[in-house]
């Protein structure tokens, strides 16, 4: 009996030492290789008037090393190839923007997996020209009335129908064209006002009081055509409203996403600021799943 006990005993020495043995020779499990990120864009996506500037961009792009692609990749591990340029349109995907800076869809290729952008703003001049014109009614009636919806009514609303929606739904589609296995996403403008007049703004937003629902409805519109196209195309929606809602630019400087016309603190005025550019990496990497 003593010899059986431990003729068994040698046997089961033996398949634990086998299995020890499999453990311990087993090929080791092959890390995962960083995510080939290209992102696209304009000066939403580029951070433009955010230091410090990214050394191998075009000057007249103004892009950050701050934008948040680049904080998007460094929490992510992703490899970022980043080609967003201040200014861009979407016709600025098909084309050279500026001497020197070739069409941002040649960035993309058969192995990017992910790509990102914000685009539509700058087509037909949207943002600049709603800032602009409700300013210039804003200061001549120093700040009173709606002179700006009485003097343009849905004239930017509905070049955002005609011209706006479309492009982008073309650019999204070349987009994913240009890189069938990659997820594309395409990012809401953050709040530029506030839903309503406050006190205080028109001295950094020199908007009147009744249009400040004007523009806000503007930006509405603008950011509705961007969600429509992406659904339209299969892409996916970050949408900032809901997050970017208090963060606008008529906010104090230590809460605002959105630098103000006047007395901000980017060289760039009316775009993102570090905070927000953060805060839109955030919500992409939660939208994407990536985290």
């Amino acid at each position: 009996m003593e010899f059986r006990a431990f003729r068994k005993h040698l046997a089961a020495v033996a398949v634990t030492a086998a299995v020890a043995g499999i453990g311990l020779t087993a090929p080791a499990q092959a890390a995962p290789q960083p995510l080939p990120y290209v992102a696209l864009g304009d000066s939403y996506s580029a951070a433009s008037g955010v230091l410090p500037l990214d050394p191998s961009a075009n000057l007249l792009c103004a892009r950050s090393t701050a934008n948040y692609p680049h904080v998007l990749a460094a929490r992510t591990g992703a490899t970022l190839k980043d080609v967003t340029c201040g200014g861009a349109q979407t016709k600025d995907f098909a084309s050279a923007q500026y001497p020197g800076v070739p069409p941002q869809l040649d960035a993309l290729g058969a192995d990017t997996r992910l790509v990102t952008m914000t685009i539509g703003g700058n087509d037909n001049n949207t943002f600049i020209n709603t800032v602009l014109a409700c300013a210039t009614a804003g200061i001549a009636t120093a700040g009173q009335g709606h002179p700006c919806s009485s003097l343009y009514g849905s004239k930017f609303t509905d070049e955002i129908d005609g011209k706006t929606y479309p492009a982008v739904k073309a650019a999204l589609q070349a987009a994913r064209n240009k890189a069938p296995q990659a997820r594309v996403a395409i990012l809401g403008y953050p709040w530029i006002m506030p839903a309503k007049a406050q006190a205080g703004c028109f001295a950094k937003m020199p908007i009147a009081s009744g249009d400040v629902p004007y523009v806000r409805d503007i930006q509405t519109h603008l950011n509705s055509a961007v969600r429509r196209a992406a659904e339209e195309t299969g892409a996916t929606y970050v949408d900032l409203s809901a997050a970017s809602e208090g963060h606008d630019a008529c906010q104090a400087s230590g809460a605002r996403w959105v630098e103000p016309a006047l007395f901000g603190t980017n060289f760039v005025p009316v775009h993102p600021n570090a905070r927000g550019e953060a805060a839109m990496a955030d919500l992409t990497i939660g939208a994407l799943g990536l985290g």
